[in-house]
């Protein structure tokens, strides 16, 4: 087996595999506090619906799927209690899906579980260090154009 170091990866694989391994540990912290059964698809899920509850239609078209996709992630997350369906305050032949309690339960502990590693990063290499880090990768983000997609909440799935 050949051993790499990671001080010789490059700039793009060094800040992908980064990214991966502080979601993985997020995710990891989540499952440690009850959210054992979320993955990092279901977050590309609730961005779309922090800011309030969506027809599978709208949700589908921001997530840039399918309705049918955005339906099955929908119920999925719905079996799992992170979603519900509730009615359109116009249209009452029209079900929107929104963030249950455990769904808003879910996003506050993602929101502290981040919080939380951003502190203990900055006390590993440094709180001016790590905010020179997040202010280079900003400018990373908007010079590869995806910072539009972060301004709407529109953060594109894995894929």
């Amino acid at each position: 087996m050949t051993v790499v170091d990671p001080a010789s990866l490059d700039v793009v694989i060094a800040t992908t595999l980064t990214g991966l391994a502080v979601g993985d540990e997020v995710l990891r912290r989540l499952h440690a506090q009850g959210f054992e059964d979320l993955r990092t698809s279901h977050g590309f899920v609730f961005q779309h619906l922090v800011a309030g509850p969506l027809p599978v239609g709208a949700l589908a078209r921001r997530m840039g799927v399918t309705q049918q996709a955005a339906s099955k992630a929908a119920g999925e997350l719905e079996r799992l209690g992170y979603l519900e369906r509730v009615g359109d305050p116009d249209d009452g032949r029209v079900r929107r899906i929104a963030l249950g309690p455990r769904g808003e339960a879910a996003v506050r502990a993602g929101r502290e579980v981040r919080e939380g590693l951003a502190r203990e990063l900055a006390d590993t290499v440094g709180a001016d260090r790590l905010e020179t880090v997040r202010a280079a990768l900003v400018e990373v983000l908007t010079a590869v154009g995806g910072a539009e997609a972060v301004r709407g909440r529109r953060v594109p799935g894995i894929r």
